[in-house]
């Protein structure tokens, strides 16, 4: 027996409602840290909205949803299908585990000042001071999300429901997950332009 497959069945003893209760822990770590870092745990507004749709404004991502949150959606498809292709034979809820704590990480990174000055200097995201915890906690809920959807429906709907996704997003906002990579990775003036003209500003 491989040191791998010897793994996997010392895994599939332990049952999966360990592994979903361990879920909400990894996100009040998320939360402290997050806190830690400075982050503020709602927006200083004074209000917490479900849905805020002004993308180029001060209160974007700091209250539940918004249309980022989407892409976090795309997100759980992603991490689904990768940790599928690593882990194929490990129970999903670990999968959702794993899932958790990378997008946990994301959120840290994103979050961080490295990040946050990269948005403002590179993107159009002149007011983005980081993400609220409560945003935060959405965008990983959000992901968690997209991972059950991955985990149920026909990989082919998934596909076509990320690229309607995006598609949208582009349109309505011209941003979406594919160009926020892009512009943070190798950030490009054109489109930096072509953002500034959104509909939905």
């Amino acid at each position: 027996m491989t040191t791998s497959t010897a793994s996997m069945s010392r895994l599939d003893r332990i049952p999966p409602r360990a592994f979903y209760l361990a879920v909400p822990a990894i996100i009040a770590l998320q939360a402290l840290a997050l806190y830690a870092m400075g982050r503020v745990p709602m927006c200083t507004c004074g209000t917490v909205k479900l849905w805020h749709g002004v993308v180029h404004s001060a209160e974007n991502s700091q209250h539940i949803l918004d249309w980022y949150s989407l892409t976090h959606i795309i997100h759980g498809f992603l991490f689904y299908f990768l940790l599928w292709l690593v882990l194929p034979r490990a129970p999903v809820a670990l999968r959702l585990l794993l899932a958790v704590a990378i997008e946990g990480g994301w959120e840290l990174l994103e979050n961080s000042d490295l990040i946050i000055n990269r948005y403002r200097a590179e993107t159009i995201s002149f007011d983005y001071f980081g993400d609220s915890i409560v945003n935060s906690l959405s965008d990983t809920v959000m992901m968690m999300a997209g991972f059950a959807l991955a985990s149920l429906l026909p990989a082919w709907s998934v596909v076509a429901l990320a690229v309607v996704t995006e598609v949208a997003l582009a349109y309505l906002i011209h941003d979406n997950f594919t160009l926020n990579v892009i512009m943070v990775l190798h950030p490009i003036e054109a489109i930096k332009a072509w953002q500034a003209t959104a509909p939905l500003q």
